[in-house]
């Protein structure tokens, strides 16, 4: 059955955002406090940064996980259950494509060299897959991808 999956629909648009928003206010609230007290920067520059960081992670956590769902159904491997194995795969290729849009916007901001931006960056990638999958797992279990129904015609 190439391209379906018999057991559970696609994310809605409106899921999909609610998701994406969630996400980058937990992670707002985790990282504008930390980076105001370690880069000495006022809550207006390091909020600043956050929030363009988060617009930037918003549009492409939407658009990543669009394209996941669709590459698993094109591999014919199933939206749910997924794998620890997945869902680290998933996290991880993530942070990778945030990782190139981000370094650049931290280096401007922090005033600091793209090398010492992609040091800082890399510290978050130690941090944020952890977050990032504990966060999809109970996503999961809070907002279940709703199971296909099936019309039978009685006659």
């Amino acid at each position: 059955m190439s391209g379906t999956n018999p057991e559970f629909e696609l994310r809605t648009t409106p899921d999909r955002i609610r998701h994406a928003v969630l996400f980058e206010g937990l992670l707002l609230a985790i990282f504008i406090p930390l980076g105001m007290f370690f880069f000495e920067k006022s809550a207006f520059e390091i909020g600043g940064l956050g929030v363009a960081l988060s617009i930037i992670a918003m549009v492409g956590n939407y658009l990543f996980n669009i394209a996941f769902d669709h590459a698993l159904l094109g591999l014919d491997l199933p939206l749910q259950p997924r794998s620890p194995r997945l869902r680290a795969l998933h996290a991880i290729l993530f942070e990778v494509v945030l990782l190139v849009a981000s370094v650049p916007l931290l280096a401007f901001v922090l005033e600091i060299d793209l090398l010492s931006a992609l040091m800082i960056d890399v510290g978050f990638l130690f941090i944020t897959p952890i977050i990032t999958y504990a966060y999809n797992w109970l996503y999961d279990i809070i907002f279940p991808m709703k199971a296909k129904t099936t019309l039978t015609q009685k006659g």
